[in-house]
């Protein structure tokens, strides 16, 4: 079976719009998460996000594309980190039109992050919208086909906060079983009314920046971005430089609860052995793990249960929601880069705000910038619904 290789990627968020960009936030411990500066909301003055940190106009002005008044916020984003790791793959114009290169993406809000136009146009309240025909969850993924001609196998996957994971899952399984032989796979999502709102029904907002795996937790962040990576088979990247491989994945659903996970932590554990069964490694060869880490009271609790379920010692842990807030579908491909880069350069950054960890399970993660020898990692991403998904990479031989 191919071999399957990460040979670009490319991300923005509230702490970068380069991949570059954010590897030296993460060495600064910079975070993103602040009063939104763009976001209307009646909830902006008392919440925080992890805003992106430029308007729709401006976003669009740096990717070329002011004519195109249909664009949503959502799928400029998705553009921009699109672009970047084609670039960095040397995928040709004539790549991407070829029927062996596929396009996987994801997104919860979708083109409905402009809530108002969307109420607007669906009511009949007014002159239609610019954004009329924008407002489906794959609007982006099919823009970007569009532009760039894109002549593989296309899909959007919304599993909440597991969607681009899936998407990096699903790139995979195109390659190993000889459907394409290079994927572009991950995810986008906007700030929206539409989501702030449905989180905030939830009670699981902070007025503050998120601290994951802290005593005093006191709720998620929301953030926005998008990230992609580029899967290539073994033969498609013989003459490439190779970021990683993707050895294993693991997708579970432990159907327990729409918003939670079971407090024996089912999917989670699941996932976990199911991606290091896949990789063909044994837990105690994980040098890393991205957490979920949302910093709310029950994705935290059943995460470090579930990691002291499968791991005899648990690996150095982080969350770097705490960095750039929950981003969603985005979340689990900008924290696969984000993996990538700790791998890539041997370096562990640390949790920010976490400064009295729980007790229970002996949460205690990573708390200072380090350098370690990295050959194994592990990105775990849990969605809405108990749909879990992790992603392990490894260094190539």
């Amino acid at each position: 079976m191919q071999k399957i290789f990460i040979t670009g990627m490319g991300a923005i968020s509230s702490i970068g719009s380069t991949v570059d960009e954010h590897l030296n936030a993460l060495r600064s411990g910079k975070c993103g998460i602040q009063k939104a500066r763009f976001f209307q909301s009646r909830y902006a003055e008392n919440l925080v996000f992890g805003e992106v940190p430029f308007s729709d106009d401006q976003l669009k002005e740096i990717n070329n594309i002011t004519r195109q008044k249909e664009f949503t916020r959502t799928t400029v984003l998705a553009l921009n980190a699109f672009k970047e790791a084609i670039h960095q793959a040397g995928i040709s114009a004539e790549l991407l039109k070829s029927d062996r290169t596929a396009f996987i993406s994801s997104s919860t809000v979708g083109g409905m992050c402009y809530t108002d136009e969307l109420y607007s146009d669906a009511n009949l309240k007014a002159v239609p919208s610019n954004y009329v025909r924008s407002y489906e969850g794959s609007d982006h993924t099919l823009r970007i086909t569009k532009m760039f001609e894109i002549g593989g196998i296309i899909d959007t996957i919304n599993t909440a906060c597991s969607s681009s994971a899936n998407a990096i899952y699903l790139g995979a399984r195109l390659i190993q079983t000889g459907r394409a032989d290079r994927v572009i796979v991950g995810g986008a999502d906007s700030i929206a009314k539409y989501t702030v709102n449905g989180f905030n029904s939830l009670m699981i907002l902070s007025d503050e920046a998120c601290k994951p795996f802290d005593e005093n937790r006191s709720g998620l962040s929301l953030g926005e971005g998008a990230a992609y990576l580029v899967l290539e088979s073994e033969d498609s990247a013989y003459d490439k430089t190779k970021i990683a491989e993707l050895t294993g994945f693991g997708n579970s659903n432990d159907a327990f609860h729409p918003s939670t996970t079971s407090d024996t932590a089912i999917g989670p554990i699941l996932s976990m052995e199911l991606a290091l069964k896949i990789a063909e490694i044994k837990p105690d060869l994980i040098d890393y793990i991205n957490a979920h880490g949302t910093g709310t009271e029950n994705n935290d609790i059943t995460e470090t249960y579930a990691l002291n379920t499968v791991f005899t010692k648990v690996p150095p842990y982080n969350s770097t929601k705490s960095y750039t807030g929950h981003t969603l579908a985005a979340a689990g491909s900008l924290e696969a880069v984000f993996s990538l880069l700790s791998l890539k350069h041997n370096e562990l950054y640390p949790s920010l705000r976490c400064e009295n960890p729980i007790q229970e399970h002996n949460s205690k993660p990573i708390s200072h910038f380090c350098k370690k020898e990295l050959k194994h990692v592990m990105s775990n991403s849990f969605g809405f619904g108990g749909n879990c998904t992790s992603l392990i990479f490894s260094k190539c031989i």
